[in-house]
């Protein structure tokens, strides 16, 4: 028997994508927001896909805060952005 794939949506482009596709952004039972690249860390989790557009777009709204219940930081956008443009190098 198959077993399902957890699905999550990207918060930048609104598309359905497996779950392990995703990069994560957790808010910690501290209160504080960060970039989960194990996709492990305890609380609350957003998701974004791996493209500069897609964190472009999170970065330009408000989405990142409302889905998490608290203003990101803004170095948080940058890492991510490091990150992502590390995968698209290859």
């Amino acid at each position: 028997m198959l077993r399902k794939r957890p699905q999550r949506t990207c918060l930048g482009c609104r598309e359905v994508k497996p779950k392990r596709e995703l990069l994560r952004i957790v808010r910690t039972p501290e209160g504080g927001v960060e970039f989960d690249p194990t996709g492990k860390k305890l609380g609350r989790g957003a998701y974004v896909c791996p493209k500069a557009d897609c964190v472009a777009e999170i970065a330009k709204t408000k989405r990142l805060g409302r889905a998490l219940g608290v203003e990101p930081p803004p170095d948080l956008i940058s890492e991510l952005m490091r990150f992502v443009e590390e995968i698209e190098r290859g």
